[in-house]
């Protein structure tokens, strides 16, 4: 696994804000396999039980407050990490509206004051984390274009939207790439993602989470917005998107300094209701009921992204489908609850790291015009220690 992304991150020193987190937690995990330096920085976990905690990661962790520069600095002047991956937020809707200041605070200037610690640091390469619903939206049909307006109508979007306006400002002030190896040696870049699943999340008022909780109860789910569809993905796929920027800008590649959208392909779309009767094919425990209460706070209806930049210049694609996402994510949950508490996500990363490898041996075949469209449908993949593809038709 240490050669993944051409071995670049095998013992830099990473330094992920936000780690004890459900993504950040997930990607501490896929760089340790990777043979990185891993330094978290973060607040306790948010909940219990939680995914940091049942890694049990060996990394050094590092208890403290993005909105506290000076801890911030000597943290950064103790480690001097090679990249920086922001990835601490308030990142709760709900949460947002009953306590605005904190959101503001915490996503826009503790952003703000790790983009300061990166500085004063010289930390060579930063890749920032939003948000999806950092975008304007108008809830139309068409997804959303890296060079699409900010916006954000409730507390927790709009304080996204600003920290993205806030990295691309401090970009073109501080880090601009017209001058990058002349005033400065930093790369930053912006990711924003869809709605992520996966095993690990217990956040309150996340749909995933509030169905996995009910279930173990035996309670049925109460969902909300039933309509509302989002852009559903396993949690690897953004952080591969992730990790790739940071391999670009550790390579010294500054027309990769800027904005980039990783979300699922348009089939990924899928409307919260159909989200949970996909679920229920996994478990067929869950149950559910929708909430009809005409006071709930809004929530955006439609809202995807436009990955074309990042499929065109990165080659970046995401690698399962819906049906393996929730199944994945559902199977998770499934051990934990039902086989004491066993956490599978050594398991899903091999399994997605074993896909990611099939998909670029099959693009390699196609290059050099060994097959067809159906060409994936017959292989039969087997991940023993050395990659061997069967092919049923010679």
């Amino acid at each position: 696994m240490q050669s993944l992304f051409s071995g670049i991150y095998k013992d830099k020193t990473v330094l992920v804000t936000g780690h004890t987190g459900f993504k950040g937690s997930w990607l501490c995990f896929w760089l340790k396999q990777m043979g990185a330096k891993v330094v978290g920085y973060s607040l306790e976990a948010p909940t219990t039980p939680n995914h940091f905690e049942l890694l049990n990661l060996d990394i050094t962790s590092i208890k403290g407050n993005i909105k506290d520069l000076e801890h911030l600095n000597t943290v950064f002047q103790t480690y001097k990490p090679d990249i920086v991956f922001h990835l601490a937020a308030q990142a709760l809707v709900k949460y947002s509206y009953e306590n605005p200041i904190e959101t503001y605070e915490t996503n826009v200037m503790g952003t703000l004051k790790v983009f300061e610690a990166c500085k004063n640091a010289n930390t060579k390469a930063i890749v920032n984390i939003t948000s999806d619903k950092a975008y304007e939206n108008r809830e139309w049909i068409w997804g959303y274009r890296e060079n699409d307006p900010m916006g954000g109508y409730d507390p927790y979007s709009s304080s996204k939207g600003c920290a993205d306006i806030l990295a691309s400002s401090y970009r073109n002030s501080y880090f601009n790439t017209k001058d990058y190896k002349i005033k400065h040696n930093t790369l930053l870049a912006t990711c924003r993602a869809g709605n992520v699943i996966g095993g690990g999340d217990w956040a309150k008022d996340r749909l995933i989470t509030d169905i996995m909780i009910s279930v173990s109860i035996g309670k049925k789910v109460s969902i909300r917005n039933p309509k509302a569809t989002r852009p559903w993905q396993h949690v690897l796929e953004p952080l591969s998107g992730y990790l790739q920027i940071g391999q670009k800008l550790l390579e010294e590649k500054v027309e990769f300094a800027e904005a980039w959208n990783f979300g699922p392909s348009d089939e990924g779309s899928i409307a919260v209701e159909e989200v949970v009767q996909n679920v229920k094919k996994h478990w067929d425990k869950i149950d559910y009921e929708i909430n009809s209460n005409p006071n709930q706070l809004h929530e955006a209806n439609l809202l995807k992204l436009d990955c074309s930049k990042a499929h065109i210049l990165l080659k970046w694609k995401d690698v399962w489908d819906s049906e393996t996402t929730f199944e994945k994510t559902v199977k998770w949950y499934k051990a934990y609850y039902e086989n004491n508490k066993e956490v599978l996500t050594q398991n899903d990363l091999e399994r997605y790291i074993d896909y990611l490898e099939l998909l670029l041996n099959y693009v390699l075949l196609r290059l050099v015009g060994y097959g067809d469209e159906s060409f994936l449908n017959n292989i039969r993949f087997y991940p023993y220690k050395y990659r061997v593809f069967h092919f049923e038709n010679d």
